[in-house]
């Protein structure tokens, strides 16, 4: 068995919750995912994730959106985790890298996104390049309330799955 899940099976349910919680900033998602322990693999683990997320309220995604920083900036809000920083990092280095009128416009476009639909923008950047996130941003500004939700979401649910992946090591 992975000797990071392994470990998290046979943690205490307080430490759990913390560690978990850098791959999705729900506590909801995190206290759930660790009452479900014990995982006899990485698999079960992945998809208990999923299973989770989806059954968790619309309040549970919100705050782990919250968690996150906005496209183009480094840091996130006070609650995020270390690893999450630094994944979050790593997952936006084009957008680091982009022009300056790239950076700009995703400035723009995340206050745009933010007023119409109340939450940060969301979207699993990693191999995408600063332009291409650009444009999934204008697209999804066309995307009314509940629809929008749904599609942040499941950006949310593949960002967690990545990062589920880095924290086990596989």
């Amino acid at each position: 068995m992975n000797e990071v899940l392994a470990r998290w099976n046979k943690a205490a349910q307080e430490e759990a919750v913390e560690e978990i919680l850098s791959c999705c900033g729900s506590k909801a998602w995190a206290e759930k995912m660790a009452n479900r322990r014990p995982f006899a693999s990485e698999g079960s683990l992945l998809f208990a994730s999923d299973a989770v997320w989806f059954g968790s309220s619309s309040l549970d995604w919100l705050e782990a959106f919250g968690s996150h920083p906005r496209i183009g900036e480094s840091a996130g809000k006070a609650s995020a985790r270390a690893a999450a920083e630094d994944w979050s990092a790593a997952e936006q280095h084009h957008v680091t890298a982009a022009q300056a009128e790239i950076k700009l416009a995703l400035a723009e476009g995340n206050r745009a996104y933010e007023q119409k639909f109340g939450h940060i923008f969301i979207v699993c950047a990693a191999g995408k390049s600063a332009f291409e996130i650009l444009e999934i941003l204008r697209h999804r500004m066309h995307n009314e309330g509940g629809a929008e939700l749904r599609e942040a979401a499941e950006q949310q649910r593949q960002i967690t799955q990545l990062r589920l992946r880095k924290w086990l090591g596989i």
